[in-house]
């Protein structure tokens, strides 16, 4: 046999009267000054974001072969333990404009997670620093 349960027994003005809410609400009577002096970016906390490490790693390859430290770039393959193919994608990075390379050394984790290699590699491509920059831009704001 099943039991039958019985509703409620208070009706809901009832229990209105005996539910109580307390909460604080903080308004302020006087505004707090503005500060209009710019700060400083706050301290990213971790690793910078690994487009930004990539382009440094491009900088500094090059400037390994270019003092003559490593003879070639196919030394510097084998020396960091990757295909050359895999490095050629890597220097490619410095055909970019330079505007683009600043920006990318001192990108935010955030903005960095829009930005795809691949992409960078593709505006790489284009020999003229003036179109890259219109990809570039394009990149960012489809819409044009």
């Amino acid at each position: 046999m099943t039991e039958r349960l019985e509703p409620f027994p208070c009706s809901s003005s009832e229990a209105r009267s005996l539910m109580r809410i307390e909460f604080t609400v903080p308004f302020r009577r006087v505004p707090a000054p503005r500060n209009f002096v710019a700060e400083p970016a706050p301290e990213a906390n971790g690793p910078p974001p690994r487009i930004a490490r990539l382009m440094a790693l491009a900088h500094k390859l090059d400037a390994l072969v270019r003092s003559g430290a490593v003879s070639s770039y196919g030394e510097l393959a084998r020396l960091g333990h990757i295909t050359p193919g895999r490095l050629t994608q890597v220097m490619v990075l410095l055909h970019l404009a330079p505007s683009i390379q600043e920006y990318l050394l001192f990108v935010s984790a955030a903005d960095a997670r829009l930005i795809s290699e691949l992409a960078l590699r593709k505006i790489a491509r284009e020999p003229h620093w003036e179109l890259q920059d219109v990809m570039w831009e394009r990149l960012f704001n489809p819409r044009h």
